[in-house]
């Protein structure tokens, strides 16, 4: 399409790969089960557009981060639950009730100061099994008992969120078992004093793919929805076969040849060992590719893994290209996704940045196009 052509560097979401995901995971649990993580942009993804297509397959429960990106599905027509995962000021409770948004309560403090405010809203308490984080304390029966009694505060739901579910080491594995422990004797009391606790939840993706035993009225389903492990080699109890979703790509807009000897590069930090052909690629940390991947993140062009050469830039990234043949401006470059036989998942670069895949996606800045395909052909002009 003419329309990339224009692009300094821009993403492409695969949503054969977001269905064929949805079918795997579908295969563990009910697609009703499934309350979908679409925060922090639906990781890089774009919340809008993998909002529609989940609605399309029919999943119509959703979590975000904040009131901002809640009331932003709203305006685009998305009608499933939305429960907002983080903080919202009690004064916006009027927004809350307007756009009929489902609050998380993050102790008995904020839900008092949200109930003051006097209007009707749906939540779901936050329970701290351990992670101690936010939450009420999952021992401190009374006061979780406490919210029930807020007039204006309809308890649709109440969770917990594991800490160490993506580890195999013994003492997290059992740490991990305590948390489910202590949070179903929270659940199980509550259920015996006869107080409405809603929908119940507890695992996120690795939850569910290591501790498939356990069964909750919803799995917040975020990583594993788009295809990517949160780090290389991450344990999984139930073997799943995913396609990452999302692939980065960029192109060429200048070609030079430099001199054995020669250094590149703010900080001067690459030295040249041999006569060298550079290109340069207008992709940099501003559009979120970490700085830190500077002198020892490959790319790909040509089917051929093209090292960077000096520290990458706030726009642009420089990549040595001496042994790839035939390589002119405007040649495509595969920065996330695969070419030919080789392949650059967002694991690999995690790894490499000392980060995990889920910061990678996240930051995916807002400048970066987005186009969707489906059956092999663009389907979307960007969004």
């Amino acid at each position: 399409m003419d329309i990339i052509k224009k692009q300094r560097s821009w993403i492409e979401i695969d949503l054969d790969a977001l269905y064929y995901n949805l079918d795997q995971i579908t295969q563990i649990v009910s697609k009703e089960t499934i309350m979908a993580v679409i925060k922090a942009d639906a990781y890089g993804h774009g919340a809008i557009k993998i909002a529609q297509n989940l609605e399309s397959y029919g999943i119509d429960h959703f979590a975000v981060a904040s009131l901002d990106e809640a009331i932003e599905l709203r305006k685009n027509h998305i009608q499933g639950m939305i429960l907002i995962l983080g903080y919202t000021s009690p004064t916006s409770a009027k927004l809350l009730n307007k756009y009929q948004l489902t609050q998380t309560l993050i102790d008995f403090e904020y839900a008092k100061q949200l109930n003051q405010m006097g209007y009707p809203i749906q939540c779901h308490i936050k329970i701290d099994s351990g992670m101690h984080r936010l939450g009420e304390d999952c021992l401190d029966i009374d006061h979780i008992i406490a919210f029930y009694h807020l007039s204006n505060l309809q308890i649709t739901g109440i969770f917990s969120h594991l800490c160490v579910a993506d580890s195999s080491l013994k003492e997290d594995i059992t740490f991990t078992k305590l948390q489910f422990q202590h949070f179903n004797h929270l659940i199980e009391t509550l259920k015996k004093r006869h107080y409405p606790i809603g929908q119940v939840h507890m695992q996120s993706s690795y939850g569910l793919l290591n501790y498939p035993q356990y069964h909750y009225d919803y799995v917040r389903l975020g990583i594993a929805m788009y295809g990517v492990a949160s780090s290389l080699n991450a344990p999984y109890q139930y073997q799943i076969n995913l396609h990452p979703v999302l692939s980065l790509y960029s192109h060429v807009i200048h070609i030079h040849s430099y001199h054995k000897g020669d250094l590149i590069g703010y900080g001067r930090t690459y030295y040249f060992s041999r006569d060298s052909k550079i290109a340069v690629i207008p992709l940099g940390y501003a559009d979120g590719y970490p700085r830190h991947l500077s002198n020892h993140q490959n790319v790909l062009i040509h089917g051929f893994f093209a090292p960077i050469v000096g520290r990458i830039c706030m726009d642009q990234l420089m990549i040595d290209i001496t042994d790839i043949p035939h390589v002119k401006i405007g040649d495509k470059v595969t920065i996330i996704g695969k070419d030919h036989n080789h392949m650059i998942s967002v694991e690999e670069i995690s790894e490499h940045a000392q980060t995990i895949s889920n910061e990678i996606l996240s930051r995916m800045g807002k400048r970066l196009p987005k186009f969707y395909k489906q059956k092999g052909y663009l389907k979307n002009a960007k969004v």
